[in-house]
């Protein structure tokens, strides 16, 4: 087969930009792009919410976001795996990948994201009441929705949420010199004169190698838009005006095991923000009936690392829940 049969019959996703010819790509993650899915946007405050869908819509629903200044597309090649037995939504947080900007992006706003996009998409018709699964910054806006509206979900697994004893997240903060969410929301995005400029400057935080190095291609390329003859990064910087601050990061297991409702934590066996101490701690705060499952091998961003355990992780526990 020819280099250009070969990218005509690609996934849309997949682009040669950052794929070639996309012969260097896994059977598994071909084929997971090639299973059915709805893209499309919900008009929520006048601004656009961008979103896909996978599965069948009588089934149990599952609702998928990522963490800061990333895309739901790192649920894309995860989402499909649970296309069979449920109904999947993975959405872009307001101001990141393809989602507009819309009001405030404080605490608050970000918990209502949660059941604005799911009744903009009828999930809780029938009475359903979606599980939520979310990523490091999106989990932490996940405890907020559930607490916020503790009817309206049956569930959340937070990913490799960052939850320390404060001592050692300070401590954490000084030897990584940042903390989250630091950013000028005045100063706009950075543009680059080509694709490979602005791919050298997209980097992963925290710092990590990933598992799967083709994965972390994908999320820089579904990371950037052209703009003329420039390319520049899709996120707004609008998303670091917000009210949260350092401080609520330091109260995030007490947050963690005080949000009511079913939770489950999975974690990078290697990861630097939630360790074996993060489990003591968690336990040690009254968290003792919230099921911690460490993936061997991953880091922080599970997704990239090792995800088809991940993926086995997600099937597992969700299925458990099902059960009752």
């Amino acid at each position: 087969m020819n280099d250009k049969a070969m990218i005509k019959e690609l996934p849309t996703d997949i682009d040669p930009v950052w794929a070639g010819d996309g012969s260097q790509l896994p059977e598994w993650f071909v084929s997971a792009l090639k299973v059915p899915r709805e893209e499309g946007y919900a008009e929520i405050d006048g601004a656009r919410a961008h979103y896909f869908r996978w599965g069948d819509r009588d089934k149990p629903k599952v609702l998928m976001t990522h963490g800061l200044l990333a895309h739901s597309r790192c649920f894309a090649f995860i989402a499909p795996f649970l296309a069979e037995d449920y109904d999947v939504v993975a959405f872009d947080l307001a101001g990141m990948g393809d989602s507009e900007m819309r009001g405030q992006a404080d605490i608050a706003a970000r918990g209502r994201e949660f059941r604005e996009i799911a009744e903009a998409l009828d999930m809780f018709s029938n009475g359903q009441k979606p599980t939520i699964v979310a990523h490091s910054f999106g989990s932490s806006a996940a405890l907020t929705a559930v607490t916020q509206s503790p009817e309206a979900f049956s569930g959340v697994v937070v990913c490799d949420l960052i939850i320390m004893r404060p001592e050692l997240l300070e401590e954490y903060w000084k030897l990584s010199q940042s903390s989250p969410g630091s950013g000028d929301p005045d100063k706009p995005n950075k543009r680059y004169p080509s694709y490979e400029a602005a791919r050298a400057r997209y980097v992963l935080s925290p710092p990590q190698l990933v598992g799967e190095p083709f994965l972390l291609d994908y999320m820089a390329y579904h990371s950037l838009r052209r703009e003329g003859d420039d390319w520049t990064w899709k996120f707004s910087p609008e998303v670091f005006r917000r009210s949260n601050k350092p401080g609520e990061w330091l109260t995030m297991g007490e947050r963690l095991v005080q949000a009511p409702g079913r939770k489950a934590i999975v974690h990078g066996g290697k990861s630097q923000l939630f360790t074996r101490e993060s489990v003591a701690y968690v336990r040690e705060l009254g968290g003792n009936d919230i099921v911690m499952i460490a993936i061997p091998e991953a880091r922080h961003h599970l997704m990239l690392d090792q995800p088809l355990a991940f993926v086995t992780v997600l099937r597992s526990i969700l299925s458990i829940w099902e059960m009752g």
